[in-house]
């Protein structure tokens, strides 16, 4: 009796299996997370040295008297990219000339050297800036030739155009005192505004 059951037992087994076919269990697999990608930052990076040439306008205030020229000249720096914060110095010479009080040509020109400080921030391939600065101007109006040192202050722009190419633009006013004798000075206010482009090392 056992053994018929058990026979039938194999043999509805077998039959069942051939039947069938083996069916392998099915597992199922948990979606991946996704990929986060975290946003880059549009920060480029302005650490190096540089070095160019600008031109532009030049407007004075001669103890209220409105004096006009041209600036041209060249300028030369250091920059250090700190993150969003970027500190630099340079150093700027501008020869002034073609200068005109209401329309009337003066004859003479000038010298102007500044030492700056710039403290920007990095916006990718903008970098805005405010500056302070320690100038040096001499005027020659035919016989008479003047220096005086005075300070100043300024906002200006960079355009990285390229890795190793800047251009920009800057505004600086310079404050001089020149001694006009008997205890009196003269009190000039001295207006810059350049385009510029440099080569960057």
């Amino acid at each position: 009796m056992k053994t018929t059951f058990l026979a039938a037992l194999i043999s509805g087994s077998a039959a069942a299996a051939m039947a069938g076919g083996y069916a392998a269990p099915v597992v199922e697999v948990a979606p991946a997370a996704p990929v986060v990608v975290a946003a880059e930052q549009p920060t480029g990076d302005w650490t190096g040295f540089y070095a160019g040439l600008q031109y532009g306008k030049t407007e004075a205030d001669i103890d209220g008297i409105d004096v006009d020229g041209d600036n041209y000249g060249v300028h030369a720096g250091y920059l250090r990219d700190f993150g969003r914060f970027v500190g630099g110095a340079e150093l700027s010479y501008d020869k002034l000339d073609d200068f005109d009080v209401a329309g009337i040509d003066v004859d003479g020109d000038g010298n102007l050297l500044r030492g700056k400080l710039l403290a920007g921030y990095d916006a990718g391939k903008l970098l805005p800036y405010a500056a302070i600065s320690l100038g040096r101007l001499e005027i020659d109006l035919g016989d008479d030739e003047e220096s005086e040192t005075g300070v100043g202050f300024g906002l200006g722009v960079k355009y990285m155009a390229t890795p190793r190419f800047m251009l920009g633009a800057e505004w600086m006013r310079n404050n001089f005192e020149f001694d006009a004798g008997a205890g009196s000075d003269i009190d000039v206010d001295l207006d810059t505004l350049s385009l510029n482009a440099a080569f960057r090392f």
